[in-house]
């Protein structure tokens, strides 16, 4: 298969599309992949340290207001169509798979003006401004929340669930150790963690909270994101650190960590709810408030329905609920276990599979 795939901006965006990319390459090994993304975001980095060839336009997305910015934008998106039709001439791909962000959206649009087969991939409960563009171009639509089903033409749709999962899911047994932080084994472990650049909010509230987490019984490992570990160990100074609470900047590897996680603080993005369902991991939801159409409320809410997760609202987040809920789930190991099968419940640990057969039925029906 010659596959084209675009998707650009944020992880997000991204990684279910590396994980897409290196299942493709295991069923299908004669694959070749050209990526399409922006000049400017996070793929620039990721994508050609994952060995996959690149190539960027330069894209900018709408303001909400009126501006002349927006001028620039439809300039700058009829450019990037024509730009994207020459790499599409070039590369003469068998289907082309969008994951979301601006890009894809002069990308796909282009590919189906030249009758090449698309296919969407929408990794959250609401769907992108971009997706919904193309919703009424592409030829399949590859959805990983029900709750997006409703939002596109109901015959285009599939769902297939985040292919990070099957990733994750996959993995081989870690010979990991707590041992590696300090922290024992046997004892149940809450990992704390508000994304790569740490939370501000959610570090606060934990750091207001480690006095009490020092007399639990259970076991606490707080990533604070990188940005944002200096800031915390000076709100630490004169705090009291239990041996059982350990503080880091960042967490390598979280997948290969997380099957030895008891519970999991989190926020609600489409790759960590993709991830924890596929491993069957109880979860404490803290949606990001700052993201489009309040999605990840969305999200988590999918998971809270069905007794997966809890959720706590960043405005109602303080050291008090955010205990009552850890207390709750890590004193209560029969809890956990049913919170964990919920969770795998409604994981897609063959979701890539399940992606790769979309692709080749938009391939075939077109």
């Amino acid at each position: 298969m010659r596959l084209l795939v675009s998707g650009g901006g944020t992880g997000g965006h991204i990684y279910p599309a590396l994980a897409l990319i290196e299942r493709l390459k295991q069923v299908e090994p004669d694959t070749e992949v050209l990526y399409v993304g922006t000049t400017r975001g996070l793929e620039n980095k990721i994508v050609p340290d994952a060995g996959i060839k690149l190539e960027t336009m330069h894209m900018q997305g709408f303001k909400r207001s009126l501006s002349l910015e927006n001028f620039k934008t439809v300039y700058l998106f009829l450019r990037s169509v024509h730009h994207a039709k020459k790499i599409i001439r070039d590369f003469k791909p068998d289907v082309v798979l969008g994951t979301g962000g601006y890009v894809s959206g002069a990308v796909l649009y282009a590919a189906a003006k030249q009758h090449i087969p698309t296919v969407i991939h929408e990794q959250n409960s609401v769907v992108g401004v971009t997706n919904k563009f193309l919703s009424r171009y592409v030829d399949q639509i590859a959805i990983a929340f029900e709750a997006a089903r409703n939002q596109f033409p109901e015959e285009k749709v599939t769902m297939t669930g985040n292919p990070r999962a099957q990733q994750v899911a996959s993995q081989t047994a870690s010979t990991f150790s707590w041992e590696e932080y300090g922290l024992e084994d046997d004892v149940p472990t809450l990992m704390v963690f508000g994304g790569s650049q740490g939370a501000p909010k959610i570090n606060t509230t934990v750091v207001d909270a480690i006095p009490e987490f020092n007399k639990r019984p259970y076991q606490i490992i707080f990533a604070t994101g990188q940005k944002r570990y200096d800031n915390v160990k000076k709100q630490l100074q004169g705090v009291k650190i239990g041996k059982n609470v350990k503080v880091v900047p960042y967490i390598k590897d979280m997948p290969a960590k997380m099957p030895k996680v008891a519970a999991l603080v989190s926020r609600a993005g489409a790759t960590t709810i993709a991830e924890v369902t596929a491993l069957g991991v109880p979860t404490i939801l803290i949606p990001s408030p700052y993201v489009t159409a309040n999605h990840q409320v969305k999200n988590a809410q999918s998971l809270v329905r069905k007794n997966a997760a809890v959720m706590i609202t960043e405005d109602k987040l303080d050291s008090r609920s955010l205990l009552l809920q850890a207390d709750k789930i890590m004193e209560n190991k029969d809890l956990r276990a049913k919170m964990a099968g919920a969770s795998r419940k409604i994981g897609h640990p063959q979701a890539a599979d399940e992606l790769i057969a979309v692709l080749h039925k938009a391939i075939n029906e077109h």
